[in-house]
């Protein structure tokens, strides 16, 4: 019986004791396991690296999928339980929102062996699972983590929708063309390794619509956003299609993008401070998932 490590987010918006207990029940039926749980930021990419054991399974957020797979050893396989309020990793990848359900299917696929590789996009060094953003998006993330965490989680969905509407509001509607990327300038930047790039409630948004897990990274960068242009880009990403106005790159190894001065960098819904300079790349096929 393979040697599992469990790693769980208590502090998760969807993790509570019973349905720990009900993932841990359902792993021991298939795999030797070992449950500990986070304590601090950064905690999942200790526990994973120091792991002897030959997979892991996190129980947490899209926050706790990032640090393991930062922290995983390429010959670990991993399997992500949805514990957050969007946990867009795990439904990206075709696993069911429902963490009881979602664990179910992990088991089938322990006994199995049924694994897939997919690629771990790389900006500046950080490794992340589904998307990325500088400047506009990434600044609306942090916003919301200023708005605080009850009882450490995060706000729901339509906080976001709120604040992006407050942040438009202070700019007139407008978001500047500050980023240089291909010798030209655009208002943001999303870089997507796979798709949909991220949910609103149960709503998929395909704001990259051809990017894959099996494949390099997509660019999505709208060359000048204005207020009557945001409807536009959200319907595009509703329907999966492209949008009119907008740079987009498909299935890169490496995107420069730089600016002339510090804008805010999120992977994974993580803020990771300001930059004036990002180097994203494609480690394809560089992690084994169960799905």
């Amino acid at each position: 019986m393979a040697r599992t490590l469990l790693i769980v987010n208590p502090k998760a918006s969807a993790v509570t004791p019973e349905r720990v207990a009900t993932v841990k029940a359902e792993l021991e039926r298939a795999t030797d396991l070992e449950l500990v749980w986070t304590e601090r930021r950064g905690h999942a990419t200790e526990l994973a690296r120091e792991s002897d054991a030959e997979a892991i399974v996190v129980f947490s957020g899209d926050g706790g999928f990032n640090e393991v797979l930062n922290g995983a050893r390429s010959d670990v396989s991993v399997g992500f339980v949805p514990g957050g309020g969007s946990s867009v990793l795990p439904r990206a990848l075709g696993l069911p929102r429902d963490p009881v359900v979602a664990c179910a299917r992990l088991v089938e696929s322990i006994r199995s062996g049924r694994t897939q590789r997919i690629s771990i996009g790389r900006v500046n060094g950080r490794g992340f699972g589904f998307a990325a953003a500088l400047g506009f998006p990434a600044e609306i993330v942090r916003r919301i983590d200023e708005l605080g965490r009850e009882n450490g989680r995060r706000p729901p969905d339509r906080a976001f929708a709120l604040t992006i509407g407050r942040e438009l509001l202070a700019r007139r509607g407008r978001i500047e063309p500050i980023l240089e990327v291909d010798g030209g300038r655009v208002s943001f930047a999303l870089v997507a390794n796979g798709s949909p790039y991220t949910y609103f409630t149960r709503v998929p948004l395909r704001f990259a619509p051809e990017a894959d897990f099996a494949g390099g990274l997509d660019l999505v960068a709208p060359l000048d956003v204005r207020a009557r242009t945001i409807p536009r880009l959200l319907a595009a990403a509703a329907l999966g299609r492209r949008a009119g106005g907008v740079l987009y790159r498909h299935d890169a190894d490496r995107l420069v993008i730089s600016s002339p001065e510090p804008v805010a960098l999120q992977v994974d819904g993580e803020d990771l401070g300001n930059v004036d300079h990002a180097v994203f790349e494609s480690a394809r096929g560089a992690l084994t998932v169960f799905t």
